[in-house]
């Protein structure tokens, strides 16, 4: 509990974007959507560098982005340890996650089979990719900064740009370097300020960064 004399403050959103806990606002706040829409943006601009250009492609594309990135990866990554302090019940993390992966990796195939089936390397690895990044597969060696950058930034645009294509240039390579190094930047300064965030309230609505929260008078960060 809070020392004596603390100065008690409104719990602190682990996340600027999350709503009020509970009912559809969980779903919402569980798809991340500043972030969603960041990484989404990639697909669009390796789409947009592609020598022809397909609206059709693009949208099944984001649609499947969408599913895998958007939803699936985010109800696995809020199983670890509630980040985002949702109420949405375990197992329905995992059935929403099954399903939108599922829906992502049917629009993959579907494409595969009317552009082109090069396509199908691109969805087996966003189809591994989800649960190796967020359920910390292979000993958590693809849940690292560089991992995360690759996998939710070159990944994207290189995808986006082969939908269009179905080969890969040097512009695709210029668009994954960009979008790399975007979300190790993201990556970088978005963890610093999330655990912030979410260390900020003590279970009583004190701040722990307060040293008058600490039974012991002492600043709780070591």
């Amino acid at each position: 509990m809070c020392g004596a004399g603390a100065s008690v403050t409104e719990p602190v959103a682990p996340a600027f974007y999350a709503l009020r806990a509970g009912g559809w606002r969980d779903y919402v706040t569980l798809l991340h959507p500043p972030y969603t829409l960041w990484h989404l943006s990639y697909v669009a601009i390796g789409a947009a560098l592609a020598p022809a250009f397909h609206t059709d492609r693009l949208v099944l594309a984001l649609a499947a982005f969408f599913l895998a990135l958007g939803v699936a990866a985010h109800a696995l990554d809020e199983l670890n340890g509630r980040p985002l302090r949702t109420e949405i019940p375990a197992r329905a993390h995992v059935v929403l996650a099954a399903l939108a992966l599922a829906g992502a990796v049917a629009i993959g195939v579907a494409a595969a089979a009317a552009w082109g089936w090069g396509l199908l390397a691109f969805v087996a690895v966003g189809a591994v990719l989800v649960p190796a990044y967020n359920l910390e597969w292979f000993g958590g060696a693809v849940h690292t900064g560089l991992g995360f950058a690759l996998a939710w930034g070159a990944f994207p645009a290189l995808t986006g740009y082969f939908v269009e294509a179905q080969t890969l240039r040097v512009e695709a390579i210029g668009a994954a370097a960009y979008a790399t190094a975007l979300s190790l930047a993201q990556r970088t300064l978005s963890t610093t300020r999330r655990r912030a965030r979410r260390r900020s309230s003590a279970p009583c609505g004190c701040s722990r960064w307060r040293p008058s929260c600490s039974p012991s008078g002492s600043s709780p960060g070591g």
